[in-house]
């Protein structure tokens, strides 16, 4: 169940958290797996640790806010594989902020990585899709995009978007043999959180404060949302399209 052996995949934003354990799971259930990241440090230990671990993975720079680079990234995968199957566009940056405390241009960095990017990366790959009448995109959006959160309006607001995105996609590419979902993940325990977490003066407060707005009373793993991701990718989710899949612990539970 939920075997990916033979198929090509890429993910982004896999240097770390979320990113990083899609990357392992895919790889643990046959996946080769491009390790696509803007961080070249940090993403290439992970490709390196995946092979170590004896699995099939291979880094790949790349910037989502750059529409070339997200063409040279099809190349590439070209040129190595002949094809991509599965597409994974994880890659995000957050801001916290009312409107009062946010600029236009916070707005605008957000959208370009959230939004842009997705888009860019995935106008990129649908045409090889589109030839092989076969492709599935797993797109990251957040709890807030299907629920607004307090002091995220830039985040929200493309996180919003991406479910959006998500659904004309969907439906747009329904008989084309692409689907297109997207995970709506609450609060996760990645390295990204805990560097927050350690800026509190309290961090177990802090910490405990942010799980008690979930009803499970916990943050979730990015194991958790992995696995979520896998069976998105897997033929046993064929009949599975343009969704906005929650996994946040009760977060919207009586919202």
């Amino acid at each position: 169940m939920f075997d990916l052996t033979g198929k090509i995949a890429l993910v982004t934003g896999a240097a770390s958290g979320i990113g990083e354990a899609i990357a392992y799971t895919f790889a643990k259930r046959g996946a080769f797996v491009y390790v696509a990241d803007i961080n070249e440090t940090d993403g290439s230990q992970v490709a390196e640790s995946i092979r170590n671990d004896g699995y099939s993975a291979v880094f790949l720079s790349l910037n989502v806010t750059s529409d070339q680079e997200c063409l040279d990234a099809t190349h590439k995968v070209h040129r190595m594989h002949g094809r991509l199957d599965i597409l994974v566009n994880n890659a995000g940056i957050g801001h916290v902020g009312s409107i009062e405390q946010t600029s236009a241009d916070d707005l605008d960095s957000l959208y370009a990585v959230n939004v842009r990017g997705m888009f860019s990366l995935t106008k990129a790959f649908i045409p090889e899709m589109l030839k092989q009448k076969y492709g599935v995109i797993v797109n990251m959006s957040s709890v807030g995009g299907v629920a607004a959160v307090k002091d995220r309006i830039a985040y929200c607001t493309t996180k919003f978007a991406v479910v959006g995105f998500t659904k004309c996609l969907a439906l747009d590419q329904a008989l084309d043999g692409i689907r297109a979902n997207c995970i709506c993940p609450g609060r996760v325990e990645t390295p990204f959180v805990k560097a927050r977490l350690a800026e509190y003066p309290d961090p177990e407060k802090a910490y405990r404060e942010m799980a008690a707005t979930q009803a499970l009373g916990r943050m979730g793993t990015p194991e958790e949302i992995a696995a979520a991701a896998l069976y998105l990718a897997s033929d046993e989710a064929a009949f599975v399209t343009g969704t906005a899949l929650l996994i946040e612990g009760g977060f919207t539970v009586g919202k």
